[in-house]
């Protein structure tokens, strides 16, 4: 089975090792890639990198599993759970079925960093094994919407 995942948001791509976080850097909950979003950006609408059902949906973060089962998670900023929803606004509800580019949630690059948090955007398959994503580059913008990697679960 192979999966393409799509940009959630614009910014620049980066690997998971360069997440501030030790458990996405070791893709522990997964493989994938992460989008810093730009210095200058302002509220930004996250949207679906896959098809599925909204299983899991926090302000800050969120799961979407795909029609074979597999879970997509899209983190927004690193810590930002501390924020208790302030510069985020949910725009689904949990078990709402999404296709790829759907509003998911708004989010403030902007509102997070000013609390001293990293904005970067972790996008992790849930599960799979380290290295499995296979990107088309590791660094350089990318727009929303545009194929972010490619995920086989062999």
């Amino acid at each position: 089975m192979s999966l393409a995942v799509y940009a959630p948001l614009s910014g620049d791509l980066a690997a998971l090792g360069k997440v501030p976080d030790p458990v996405f850097a070791a893709q522990i909950v997964g493989s994938g890639l992460a989008v810093e979003p730009s210095r200058d950006t302002g509220p930004v609408d996250v949207v679906a990198p896959v098809a599925g059902v909204v299983v899991k949906l926090h302000p800050h973060a969120f799961v979407i599993q795909t029609s074979s089962g597999t879970g997509v998670l899209v983190h927004l900023g690193i810590d930002t759970v501390r924020l208790n929803g302030e510069g985020f606004r949910t725009r689904v509800a949990e078990g709402e079925e999404v296709e790829v580019g759907h509003a998911v949630i708004t989010f403030d690059p902007a509102a997070v960093r000013a609390h001293g948090l990293s904005a970067i955007c972790p996008v992790v398959v849930l599960d799979s094994r380290p290295g499995s994503a296979q990107p088309p580059a590791v660094t350089g913008p990318i727009q929303a919407g545009a194929l972010m990697f490619s995920w086989s679960a062999s």
